[in-house]
């Protein structure tokens, strides 16, 4: 098939991309390149390849039209950023994402990037018919977009765990990924609310939930489903623990609110009932995101030769 990949570039995107070419796909990604091409130069090679320098707020019909698939993975991801730019976390996530839903033909397949971070700070445990609360800009856009996707008969709509591991597009500010580095280059892991509970996922089942829809979309049509592991389910402080048994970092646990108050367990039956499974552990990402660390930094232009 012709897939397109919004977000192409991107932290999931490019391993996407990656996975889909693998599949046996035609695969063009789409995106700004905000953060340099370098993390898509390994897939150039493959014939089947393409990739469209745009910004998802031009996207037009002649960016679509020639696609079977559409992953939309194109946005601003996550609370700090989304709150460092508000106005364009509206375009970006919400306007652009309506613009895409009507610019589609009927017979062509929509797969959306959705996040558990809009079930709020309940601390419940949430399936998919769990009345949301979303708690920051972040998780109120990706429920308005995923409203106006869902919109249309010939889509799915995946909420995903938030995702830890390594991509040539690395992110550092995930949470898992985050306690790692710091741990690594600081010694040391400081905590706000500590017994908050949360959902994780490692990219690569990210990507092999991505595949899994590919291949059964008939039975998941218009449908919405968390995706992770209710094995994945960890506190804060877990998470940290886990972080210092590989590490032997230090865990400072503060008595300050944190900003970000999500707190909710996941329900992953729906998924799983398909056949979804979840292969990979928590200490599996931290291990390979340990030796990452030893060596990587994010690049910074003027650092010191």
């Amino acid at each position: 098939m012709k897939i397109l990949v919004t977000g192409g570039a991107g932290y999931k995107g490019v391993v996407l991309a990656k996975a889909l070419l693998d599949h046996g796909e035609q695969v063009t990604i789409l995106d700004n390149f905000m953060y340099g091409c370098e993390p898509v130069l390994h897939l150039v090679g493959n014939p089947a390849f393409s990739a469209v320098r745009e910004d998802i707020r031009n996207i037009d019909e002649k960016h679509l039209k020639d696609f079977d698939v559409v992953y939309h993975l194109a946005g601003i991801s996550g609370y700090p950023a989304c709150e460092a730019n508000p106005h364009s976390a509206k375009l970006i996530n919400v306007d652009a994402s309506r613009r895409l839903r009507d610019l589609l033909s009927r017979d062509q397949r929509l797969i959306y990037a959705s996040t558990t971070s809009f079930y709020g700070k309940s601390g419940a445990r949430c399936d998919e018919d769990t009345p949301v609360e979303p708690v920051s800009l972040y998780g109120i856009t990706k429920y308005q977009a995923e409203q106006e996707l869902l919109q249309r008969d010939n889509t799915i709509s995946l909420r995903f765990a938030t995702i830890f591991g390594v991509s040539p597009r690395m992110r550092v500010d995930l949470l898992v990924n985050d306690f790692t580095s710091k741990a690594v280059h600081e010694r040391c892991i400081v905590l706000f609310e500590s017994k908050t509970k949360r959902t994780f996922l490692h990219i690569q089942d990210a990507i092999a939930a991505y595949v899994f829809t590919l291949d059964h979309f008939g039975a998941m049509k218009r449908g919405i489903f968390n995706v992770g592991s209710e094995a994945l389910n960890f506190t804060k402080m877990e998470i940290a623990n886990a972080v210092k048994d590989e590490t032997g970092c230090s865990i400072i646990d503060s008595e300050m609110k944190d900003f970000d108050t999500r707190n909710f367990v996941i329900a992953f039956d729906k998924f799983a009932k398909l056949g979804y499974q979840v292969r990979r552990s928590l200490p599996d990402g931290i291990r390979e995101m340990v030796k990452l660390y030893r060596f990587y930094r994010p690049y910074i232009p003027y650092a010191t030769i």
